[in-house]
């Protein structure tokens, strides 16, 4: 028998073997599903608690913002870290009052922070006092 046939022949015992190696672990391991079951998803079992277990979760941890003191820092956290770190305000350069503006108006109008309309203008004072182009900050 020459080289070729017979390497080809053990190639093709291993894929068989593997094939069938590869079905018979699948099998195993697709579980007990009932038809009535299919595409339900199934919770394990709830662990057993012992009495003396001790299970904790701490608050989230936010980090320190160094945002300059002032009214409307407050509104600033609130709104601004719904959607990113207010960090991005102290990230930027000092940028003109109306840029500021426009920025808020953007967060409000272009990607939905409904932030009130009180609020907005608090924010934008606050922007426009302490991080605007010649701000005291």
């Amino acid at each position: 028998m020459p080289a070729s046939t017979k390497t080809r022949k053990i190639l093709l015992v291993v894929f068989m073997a593997t094939a069938v190696a590869m079905l018979a672990f699948a099998d195993v391991r697709k579980g007990e599903y009932a038809p009535s079951q299919l595409g339900s998803l199934q919770q394990s079992t709830t662990p057993e608690l012992t009495p003396d277990a001790n299970f904790a979760a701490s608050a989230y941890p936010v980090p320190a913002l160094d945002l300059a003191p002032g009214d409307g820092v407050q509104e600033v956290r609130i709104y601004c870290n719904t959607c990113h770190s207010p960090r991005y305000v102290t990230m930027q350069p000092p940028l003109p009052a109306a840029t500021w503006e426009a920025e808020v108006n953007k967060m409000n109008k272009t990607f939905g922070a409904n932030i009130p309309v009180e609020d907005s203008r608090k924010i934008i004072a606050y922007l426009q006092e302490h991080y605007s182009t010649g701000a005291r900050h």
